[in-house]
C-alpha cells in the first residue's frame, strides 16, 4: 500500500492540466505529455494512477493515442476500465463501434 503524500511539482503539472480538458472531450498520454514538455507518456500514466484528487481532477479524460481508454486507477482491463468508459459516456464523449473514441472528443492542447 502507498504512503499518502503530497503530489511532486511534476504530478501537480499534470493535474492542472486536466482541468484544461473539457467534460465531453478527452486528451492523450502524448498530449497531456507534450503540453507539459514530457517525453514520457508513462510518467505521465503514473501521475494519474496515484491522482488524489479523482475525480474533481479527472484523469479519466487521458487515453491512449489511438483512443481506446487505456487503464484507470492503476488497471489495465476489468471494472475500474469499465468504471471509466461510463464516466466518460457521462460526460458526453461518444464511442465508435470499435469501442475506440470518436476523434471529435479529442482535445488538443494548442485549440
Amino acid at each position: 500500500m502507498e504512503t499518502l503524500r503530497p503530489p511532486t511539482e511534476f504530478e501537480r503539472k499534470v493535474y492542472d492540466a486536466l482541468h484544461l480538458i473539457p467534460r465531453g472531450k478527452v486528451s492523450t498520454y502524448k498530449l497531456l505529455g507534450d503540453y507539459i514538455s514530457c517525453r514520457s507518456p508513462q510518467a505521465i500514466g503514473q501521475a494519474l494512477r496515484r491522482n488524489p484528487f479523482a475525480p474533481g481532477t479527472p484523469c479519466h479524460r487521458v487515453v491512449k493515442s489511438d483512443l481506446t481508454i487505456g487503464g484507470f486507477s492503476g488497471e489495465r482491463d476489468g471494472e475500474p476500465v469499465e468504471r471509466k468508459r461510463r464516466l466518460l459516456e457521462s460526460e458526453g464523449v461518444t464511442f465508435l463501434s470499435d469501442g475506440s473514441i470518436d476523434p471529435k472528443c479529442c482535445h488538443r492542447f494548442d485549440e
